[in-house]
């Protein structure tokens, strides 16, 4: 028995895995670096968490460091509006003096875009007096926008005023 020559159908084969290595490898090359995707609104809903976490540190400048260079905080207990960095740093100063802990009452989130969301509704701070350890609670209603930039969410805009009939 003579061997058939196998060297046809090994060429086609091999030429065959070469095309498809090939369409694969410029497939890749053409997709580029993955897609930003849409946050869904329990990502967005985290920040907060995240946020309250920060307030749980007593570091003015860790929450700062939530907030985008450019943001605008209209707080809570203060008539004043930061615009900057420092001005935000001072706000949380004072505020953390009171060592507060928010808690959430009621959230609306609004997903705009891959890198956009806006999280407006009620939540409640435990304040605690730094002179007399009494707790007072402080309802508020809020608004956070925030931005992706540079692959990190960063508040663009946050308000908060206590509710006019608490």
């Amino acid at each position: 028995m003579t061997p058939r020559p196998i060297t046809k159908r090994v060429a086609i084969v091999t030429a065959g895995a070469l095309v498809a290595v090939g369409t694969f490898a410029a497939g890749v090359g053409v997709a580029g670096p993955e897609k930003s995707r849409k946050p869904a609104k329990a990502e967005i809903a985290a920040l907060f968490d995240g946020w309250n976490d920060a307030l749980r540190t007593g570091d003015a400048a860790t929450v700062a460091d939530r907030y985008a260079k450019d943001a605008v905080l209209l707080p809570t207990v203060s008539n004043k509006v930061r615009t900057d960095h420092a001005g935000i740093v001072d706000y949380f100063e004072h505020f953390l003096e009171n060592k507060p802990v928010g808690k959430k009452i009621e959230t609306h989130i609004n997903v705009l875009d891959n890198n956009s969301a806006l999280d407006a509704g009620v939540y409640e701070f435990t304040l605690t007096d730094p002179d007399t350890g009494a707790k007072r609670v402080v309802e508020a209603r809020y608004t956070y926008e925030y931005e992706k930039r540079n692959g990190q969410w960063k508040i663009v805009n946050h308000h908060s005023s206590a509710m006019p009939e608490g």
